[in-house]
């Protein structure tokens, strides 16, 4: 495909001859590359042991002395968004000159997730994009560009990427993040800046394998994920030998005129794990500038073997991102899982999992419980949550007074008969003219039952059939009967009282 063709083209132009020329740059200093504007700009590579390297933009010059293992890196002094601009890289004769076209000043945002945050304009086989092809036929935008990796896993993290960089047209849209894409889009138009945006993203992975291993030697409360995946390898012993009697099976129900069942899905070894993705699909942007990062991922976690966990890893995960960025703590923007029909599943313990990682400063949450499909794992509504999301970072990046925040419990206390649940961001709390929906309220046994629920201005009245009620928990099944929403339209999160989950869960 288009795609495909651009992202193997040459990254830069060597003007020694090839067998004298040592030089090189990683992929993410291709042609039509944006830089993060307004903080100090990182530039590296390699070359010969002890080549002297200058490099030059917009005017700036700095100069480096490769070490003995021919790495060098300079820094330039932060630039003001525009462009475009040509990186040149020179090690004079023997090392080769590299040019970089097209280079814009502008917001870099990091990508990353599974399935939601990868489904492309294109959407996925039983689950297109709303409006799909009309929003492809529209996606020629120069004041975005997108760099798309393919899914890749590495045992030891990687120093550079396969991908390059692209302009945006319906070509190059169309296999990319719709999230990605559309928060870009309305970034660019709002901010009048280049955007740049990196889809780093694999459908159907854990969280586990998106922390560094350096994350779990250090942090204890992690342990968990390595007993997950212990219990992985053991299912995995057999998994060649299952596939071979499925297909055997399969193909004696065709012989006879049926037609196969579905079988369990068969994860790739590879993409669980941990820190395998992180090693190859974001070690080697860690040391690139970026604005933020927008995050859509915990599907996978809601497994009753991974779920108890996610709280700390999650937290984790954006704590560790953040030390090995380097960049202080940037922004980080994520959606909370939607609703879905999986009832073997903890999405409830999920969903509240992201909330509480709301503690952590510079994060945003969005709700996309209102906007799922209890039947597709992948709704597609994408330009909601994206428009959220972009909602979040014009708040928390960008500094303007917005509300991008929906609902969220602050504390529970007595009340005749039943309780009171206060709020933040409560302003105009409503539930549109529909019963209030998705309360439970249980007593000291932890036993839930449905609540009956009235609004009371900012807070909401929740009694039911439980002699001594103690806790209280909202939209906690997979499917979601509805939701409350603030005066700026935005939906109420999943949450539970309670301050351990199934007793031996503490949330940080």
């Amino acid at each position: 495909m288009m795609k495909r063709l651009l992202a193997a083209a040459l990254v830069v132009a060597v003007t020694a001859s090839p067998a004298s020329a040592q030089l090189r740059l990683p992929h993410l200093f291709s042609d039509h590359a944006v830089l993060q504007r307004d903080r100090p700009l990182h530039v590296w590579g390699w070359s010969s042991a002890g080549a002297t390297i200058t490099v030059s933009l917009h005017g700036q010059c700095a100069t480096a002395i490769a070490d003995r293992l021919g790495r060098w890196e300079v820094w330039l002094k932060p630039e003001a968004a525009g462009g475009p601009y040509v990186l040149t890289v020179d090690g004079g004769t023997a090392e080769g000159r590299a040019q970089v076209q097209d280079v814009m000043l502008g917001d870099v945002w990091f990508a990353s997730g599974q399935s939601n945050m990868e489904f492309p304009l294109n959407g996925f086989k039983g689950a297109p994009l709303n409006n799909g092809a009309a929003e492809i036929a529209a996606a020629t935008n120069p004041r975005v560009r997108l760099l798309r990796l393919e899914h890749k896993s590495s045992t030891t993290p990687l120093r550079d990427i396969d991908a390059t960089w692209t302009t945006t047209t319906p070509a190059t849209a169309a296999d990319f993040s719709a999230i990605g894409y559309f928060f870009a889009r309305e970034i660019a138009a709002r901010e009048k800046v280049t955007v740049g945006v990196i889809d780093s993203t694999w459908g159907g992975t854990p969280a586990d394998s998106w922390v560094s291993t350096d994350a779990f030697a250090t942090d204890a409360t992690l342990a968990p994920a390595l007993d997950a995946r212990a219990r992985f390898q053991q299912d995995q012993a057999d998994a060649d030998l299952a596939l071979a009697a499925e297909a055997r099976e399969d193909a004696a129900i065709r012989a006879s005129g049926g037609t196969p069942p579905s079988h369990p899905w068969h994860p790739p070894e590879e993409a669980y794990r941990p820190s395998s993705l992180y090693n190859a699909m974001v070690a080697p942007f860690t040391g690139y500038g970026i604005k933020g990062v927008i995050w859509y991922q915990g599907e996978t976690n809601s497994n009753v073997a991974r779920a108890p966990y996610y709280a700390a890893l999650f937290r984790g995960l954006i704590t560790d991102w953040r030390h090995n960025f380097a960049q202080g703590d940037f922004p980080f923007l994520y959606a909370q899982i939607s609703s879905f029909n999986s009832p073997e599943e903890e999405w409830g313990l999920v969903r509240d999992a992201q909330r509480r990682a709301l503690g952590l400063v510079n994060t945003a949450m969005v709700v996309t419980t209102d906007v799922g499909d209890p039947d597709n794992v992948h709704p597609g509504d994408k330009q909601t949550v994206a428009a959220r999301l972009a909602l979040a970072a014009r708040g928390i990046a960008y500094g303007e007074r917005v509300a991008y925040q929906g609902p969220l419990f602050r504390q529970a206390t007595g009340e005749t008969g039943g309780m009171r649940i206060w709020f933040d961001h409560a302003d105009g709390l409503t539930s549109r003219g529909a019963p209030v929906p998705g309360f439970e309220i249980a007593g000291a046994d932890r036993k839930f039952v449905a609540a009956t629920t009235r609004i009371d201005g900012e807070t909401v009245v929740v009694t039911g059939a439980v002699p001594q009620p103690r806790y209280v928990r909202y939209n906690w099944s997979g499917v979601v009967p509805g939701s409350l929403y603030n005066a700026a339209g935005l939906p109420m999160s999943t949450f539970t009282s309670e301050e351990r989950i199934q007793g031996h869960l503490a949330f940080p």
